[in-house]
């Protein structure tokens, strides 16, 4: 008669590989203990019934498929690191310069302001509004037909009753029309570069006076 040997496989295979040296990382601690518990099972099993080939196939696949995972995952965060650090020292030669980023403020000194507006597509007639603090029209502005893209524009300060506003901060509006309809127009703030932050949320562009800015954010370098 022959004598089978039941040890509990799946125990010894874990307290064995428990055992082992600690390994240097999680892809390779899951390989050595699917490995321990494979090799104990082959020792234990029952010669009257083998382990299943097809089974053990399907668990190696398994390992593979996770190890594979790892692996990728690695990678695409050494990849990341790579990309951030190069946005970092595109972004740090912006330091200086101004630039057009999405918002509706106008900072207004000396008379003189810069600001921009980005057009979806070509418009017939396009309308600013600058306000004051208190939402109250300040000065019009009227351009006859603009293509599409980023328009930087420049205020002298002017009111519209011929008046000098005084310095500080302002916003405004814009309205685009073709053929009657309406055009997407965006708002464009100016500002100059201070620094660049890099940090949780990717690469930030500080500029005075306004909370910084994502790279995306930047429709034109001035």
């Amino acid at each position: 008669m022959t004598t089978v040997q039941t040890n509990n496989t799946t125990s010894d295979a874990f307290a064995a590989s428990g055992a082992a040296k600690k390994p240097t990382n999680t892809t390779q601690e899951a390989q050595d203990r699917f490995m321990t518990l494979l090799v104990t099972q082959m020792k234990n099993q029952d010669p009257l019934n083998p382990l299943d080939n097809a089974q053990v196939t399907s668990q190696l696949a398994q390992l593979s498929t996770v190890t594979g995972i790892d692996k990728l995952n690695t990678t695409l965060q050494a990849l990341q690191g790579s990309y951030q650090a190069s946005q970092s020292l595109q972004a740090a030669s912006l330091i200086g310069h101004g630039v057009l980023t999405t918002g509706s403020s106008i900072a207004l000194k000396e008379s003189k302001a810069v600001f921009g507006i980005e057009l979806s597509d070509a418009a017939d007639s396009v309308e600013i509004s600058v306000l004051n603090s208190s939402g109250a029209l300040v000065r019009s502005i009227k351009l006859d037909g603009q293509d599409a893209g980023v328009i930087p524009l420049a205020w002298d300060g002017k009111a519209d009753n011929g008046s000098v506003a005084a310095d500080g901060r302002y916003t405004f509006e814009v309205k685009a029309l073709r053929g009657g309809e309406k055009v997407s127009a965006t708002p464009l703030s100016y500002g100059d570069v201070l620094s660049v932050t890099t940090g949780a949320q990717g690469v930030l562009v500080n500029l005075p006076g306004r909370e910084p800015v994502k790279l995306a954010d930047i429709r034109q370098i001035i």
